[in-house]
């Protein structure tokens, strides 16, 4: 598993999940909160990706140019990214517009008959 991510699992856990995770998710709700498109979650997610590989290899000693590492890295910041942008999305479509939308799942609305 080391070599695909280029640092242990418990490194992977701490710092792709939790630290650079948590990053991620604030900057879904973000982007969603100011009604930002949602290509923008692939630029942000890329750089978050960069940080995320810096921060292991500065403070673990990872492998800073692991393709490998930088892709899973860079996908599951994105689909945390994308996961807190789409919860906020419908959460601000169904306050702000409750005559028009009602939730219908966590991550969908649909129109009101």
């Amino acid at each position: 598993m080391s070599d695909i991510l280029g640092t242990e699992l418990p490194v992977f856990i701490t710092m792709t999940l939790v630290v650079v995770g948590f990053a991620a998710f604030m900057t879904g709700q973000g982007l969603a909160n100011t009604w930002r498109p949602w290509w923008q979650i692939l630029f942000y997610g890329i750089l978050l990706g960069c940080v995320d590989r810096f921060l292991t290899w500065g403070l673990f000693g990872g492998k800073l140019f692991l393709l490998t590492g930088y892709i899973v890295d860079t996908l599951v910041i994105l689909g945390i990214t994308a996961f807190a942008y789409r919860l906020t999305q419908v959460g601000r479509m169904v306050t702000q517009y409750p005559w028009l939308y009602e939730r219908s799942g966590p991550l969908s609305y649909r129109r009101k008959d």
